[in-house]
């Protein structure tokens, strides 16, 4: 993690998502990038005033900076930059600059991001990022991270997160919680479930993680895992994104979707990608 992109529209909850970034950027010592879009029809009907506006707008992000630099650490640095078009595409751009970049943003917003994390925005950002995205809504953040749920499901994405997850886990110092989970009571899912939680806790045991087993069946798989989040005070849930996903199947509630908008700490997304894993780890089946 080298640059945290974080959405700024100077509400009380995205400024939340400015303390979960620094949370980060003080233990990975990285760049904090504060990110605010200009609404194009501003500029539309005047281009002197849009100039304004974005004047405006770069002295309110500097004095965030200001007050938010005195709590760095580690060699973090916040900076800030203004930009114009769609706030969800500016964002997903914004990030692909960067090496290793990571979106850290608030899931409910006021004034334009409103926009942004409600309805269809908030599933375009999913699908449109291919770099990490942590999320966190309603300031639900403990202070530190001793406790990730990594929720381990039947498909074949679902493994994806576990290097990511270890590396958090170093940075943290914090342990891993495996979930197996699924809807389904079918013997055969269950076994194979089963099967990948072990590679997983394998894997965690060469790298030193520590972590413990539990496995949860029938009913919401979504709502099975914040139980157990709640169950054990978890401070993050680490989850995939879910590219293949129709409109329909936002509109209807995804297990992602339902994460973002129900998960009582802040969520960490993944997206998938073809496997490429080091070590002796990879995911089978």
């Amino acid at each position: 993690m080298k640059r945290i992109i974080v959405p700024i529209d100077f509400s009380d909850e995205s400024v939340y998502g400015l303390k979960l970034a620094i949370m980060f950027g003080n233990k990975y010592g990285c760049t904090i990038e504060m990110v605010h879009v200009l609404r194009p029809l501003v500029e539309q009907h005047s281009p002197s005033r849009g100039d304004e506006v974005k004047k405006q707008i770069e002295q309110k992000l500097q004095d965030l900076a200001n007050i938010y630099t005195p709590q760095l650490q580690n060699g973090a640095q916040i900076s800030y930059i203004v930009k114009r078009g769609k706030v969800f595409q500016e964002v997903v751009n914004q990030a692909k600059a960067f090496d290793d970049a990571v979106i850290v943003c608030s899931t409910h917003g006021a004034s334009g991001f409103e926009e942004f994390f409600i309805g269809s925005n908030a599933f375009r950002i999913l699908t449109a990022s291919t770099c990490p995205v942590i999320t966190i809504r309603h300031g639900a953040m403990h202070g530190d991270l001793k406790r990730i749920v990594l929720p381990i499901d039947i498909t074949a994405d679902s493994r994806q997160k576990v290097p990511m997850s270890i590396e958090m886990a170093k940075t943290f110092d914090a342990e891993i919680h495996i979930l197996g989970v699924a809807s389904s009571q079918a013997e055969d899912i269950d076994h194979r479930i089963k099967q990948y939680v072990q590679q997983v806790a394998d894997e965690l045991s060469k790298h030193g993680i520590r972590h413990c087993i539990e496995h949860r069946r029938g009913g919401n798989v979504a709502d099975l895992t914040i139980k157990y989040m709640e169950e054990v005070n978890a401070d993050m849930v680490a989850i995939m994104s879910e590219q293949g996903m129709s409109i329909a199947d936002f509109v209807l509630g995804s297990y992602a979707q339902q994460m973002f908008s129900k998960s009582p700490v802040p969520v960490f997304c993944v997206t998938p990608r073809e496997l490429s894993l080091t070590g002796s780890f990879r995911t089978q089946g």
